[in-house]
């Protein structure tokens, strides 16, 4: 679960992180209302949308009055904001996040989150903070620090100099990133989140630093300890079938590819991917319906799959433990009968109550092939979307 700006300098406030002031304006009025209660001589307007490259793409303003902040919210607010990483389709802007102006002397670079090589937490520091970190990462990785923190141990004294050295500060400074690493762990922590980014992460003329920007993740898994951070979920910002599919109770991440994926279990479902694309296809989506689905939550997630228009082709993979084969084939054939059918289907039954759900299939009147086996099935789906195409 991703958090607004606005939201993430807000909960790392409470944690001692210093941030600038702000305000949050949902109309143009508002927006000049914030600026004037900012009283700064230069504000940033900002756009919120759940990406990264809003500078680039132009959702990113400097202000020098509230006229202008609210001229600003109005070229922002109600429209979407395309960025690199929010593909062609962008994301909708809204909310706006007005900031008193800084005067950054340095721009660094400072995350948190899971080294899952390690097994631990570790803080990834950089010099070269601002809008091109990634480029950064790509040439010249040797300027990306990474100190991980045990555990066992948790934040210790000697990790705010090893930040110090590697953000290259002294005096105040190196005795401040202490403290803003330390308030920057806690967050981490308590928030059970997977990502703390700080980018850029200033040093002001005046010495101070202070996080100008803020990016947090949350672990998904662990939201339920925290009613108030999932209150703050934007579902405008996700993908609506991602949206939908979490609301059915089904694990669903959508894809790049032609061929629409139905399975249960995790690990089933990700071998099916594998076996598509040595298929010569590719998956256009990730769907675990889980051990224990009902007929409903299979029809769902059938309805799911085909609202991307990008689906050429469905295959249906399941293997029967606590999940009925006899289950899954009803509400395939529910589904499919409801939306009328018009993409290849292919579907491959294993495991309980296996010759129930083949004859279900095999009775419906509709075109379903069935597989005997897992690498069939991926090569008689590709070989339909080739044979409709």
């Amino acid at each position: 679960m991703n958090l607004h700006e606005y939201q993430a300098k807000e909960l790392l406030a409470k944690f001692g992180v210093p941030v600038p002031r702000g305000k949050v304006a949902v109309t143009a009025e508002e927006a000049r209302t914030a600026a004037r209660e900012l009283g700064s001589a230069v504000c940033v307007v900002k756009a919120q949308v759940h990406a990264g490259g809003r500078g680039k793409g132009g959702g990113i303003k400097v202000v020098r009055s509230p006229d202008e902040a609210a001229e600003a919210a109005r070229g922002m607010l109600g429209r979407k904001l395309i960025t690199h990483q929010t593909g062609p389709g962008g994301r909708p802007i809204d909310r706006v996040w007005v900031e008193e102006g800084s005067t950054p002397a340095r721009e660094l670079y400072l995350a948190l989150l899971v080294d899952r090589a390690r097994g631990w937490p570790a803080f990834i520091a950089s010099t070269e903070g601002g809008m091109d970190i990634e480029a950064v990462a790509a040439k010249t990785p040797d300027k990306i620090i990474t100190i991980g923190v045990d555990p066992a141990t948790g934040w210790q004294a000697f990790h705010g100099r090893r930040l110090a050295v590697a953000l290259k500060l002294s005096g105040e400074q190196a005795k401040a990133i202490g403290g803003f690493g330390r308030s920057l762990y806690r967050a981490f922590l308590e928030s059970d989140a997977s990502l703390v980014e700080i980018n850029p992460l200033v040093v002001t003329t005046g010495g101070q630093l202070i996080a100008l920007d803020a990016k947090i993740n949350l672990d998904d898994n662990a939201t339920f300890r925290h009613t108030d951070l999932a209150a703050m979920r934007d579902t405008a910002q996700e993908d609506q079938a991602e949206v939908e599919a979490t609301q059915a109770g089904l694990n669903f991440i959508k894809l790049d590819g032609s061929i629409g994926c139905l399975v249960n279990g995790a690990g089933l479902a990700m071998a099916t991917m594998d076996i598509i694309k040595l298929a010569g296809g590719d998956p256009a989506n990730f769907l675990d319906v889980g051990g224990g689905a009902t007929k409903e939550q299979v029809a769902k997630a059938f309805r799911i799959i085909l609202t991307d228009p990008k689906v050429e082709g469905i295959l249906v993979n399941i293997f029967g433990g606590i999940m009925r084969c006899d289950v899954i084939a009803e509400g395939v054939v529910a589904a499919a009968r409801e939306l009328g059918l018009k993409v290849p289907l292919v579907v491959r039954l294993a495991g309980t109550n296996v010759d129930l759900g083949k004859r279900i299939l095999a009775t419906s009147g509709l075109a379903i092939t069935p597989a005997d086996d897992l690498d069939d099935a991926a090569r008689k789906i590709v070989a339909a979307i080739g044979k409709a195409a």
